[in-house]
């Protein structure tokens, strides 16, 4: 036990600062993708072609990503001509609407606060019951190391629970395969009234890789209504970590009491 004290006296205080200092991250994480329109006007048909969900497409003449479908492979940067689509490291990629998760170049439109009654509510705190429905254990294993010492997600006032009926809302992580539909709907139904369902992972948005497949619902929004979408394959920690504090509204009111000071 005493080395275990010692160890940790070396170690010295491992939490993150975030949101109130942007986070560490590798250069070679594969974050928001930015598209360069003018560097795809011809020779896109490969890279097209080559995206595995189908999240890359054209439209009225323009390249489109769909964020809710993507896997964050990296194949559509290394065939579509040089630097019509780049990965950056920016881990903050969520949105309140599906449709958001779509570029052809713009900004993306990043999650904004519960309104009303439903932040009154759940702004404060916010219990989760985590649904693994149908998916490989990546994103679920993103989300369970929030609870560590590094991200430690209870200092937010979030958390997550056992019971759907001590819960706020459901945090759905998988594709939604045809066994996990019905324990996805009841889950749902246990959870009182207002809650909120975030959809962790490009599985839980669209299907992910299983888009299609007779098996499985295509995400969590052919089931249940989801307030919240974090893309990737899996989301980062800091990703999902940042998704929820934006739902709460925490980010903006630590940024505003930082400008006042």
């Amino acid at each position: 036990m005493l080395k275990v004290f010692l160890e940790r006296l070396r170690q010295g205080y491992r939490t993150s600062a975030y949101p109130l200092e942007e986070p560490k991250l590798p250069d070679r994480l594969r974050g928001l993708p930015v598209i360069d329109q003018a560097k795809c006007a011809s020779g896109c048909e490969a890279g097209i072609e080559s995206c595995p969900t189908s999240a890359l497409g054209m439209k009225d003449g323009k390249l489109e990503l769909d964020l809710g479908r993507c896997l964050f492979c990296g194949e559509c940067e290394r065939t579509l001509p040089d630097g019509a689509v780049r990965f950056t490291p920016d881990h903050k990629l969520s949105a309140r609407r599906r449709e958001d998760l779509v570029l052809r170049g713009q900004e993306l439109a990043l999650a904004g606060a519960l309104e009303g009654e439903m932040h009154r509510v759940l702004g404060r705190s916010l219990k989760l019951r985590q649904v693994s429905a149908g998916g490989c254990n990546a994103c679920e294993a993103d989300v369970n190391v929030l609870t560590t010492i590094v991200f430690d997600l209870g200092r937010f006032g979030i958390q997550i629970v056992a019971s759907p009926r001590h819960a706020d809302g459901i945090l759905v992580t998988g594709p939604v395969t045809e066994n996990m539909k019905l324990a996805l709907e009841k889950t749902y139904a246990a959870v009182p009234s207002p809650k909120v369902v975030i959809a962790v992972g490009a599985c839980a948005i669209s299907g992910g890789p299983y888009i299609g497949h007779p098996e499985v619902h295509g995400g969590a929004p052919s089931v249940v209504p989801v307030d919240l979408f974090i893309p990737g394959c899996p989301p980062h920690p800091m990703t999902i970590l940042d998704g929820l504090l934006r739902l709460m509204g925490k980010i903006e009111r630590k940024r505003a009491a930082e400008v006042v000071e």
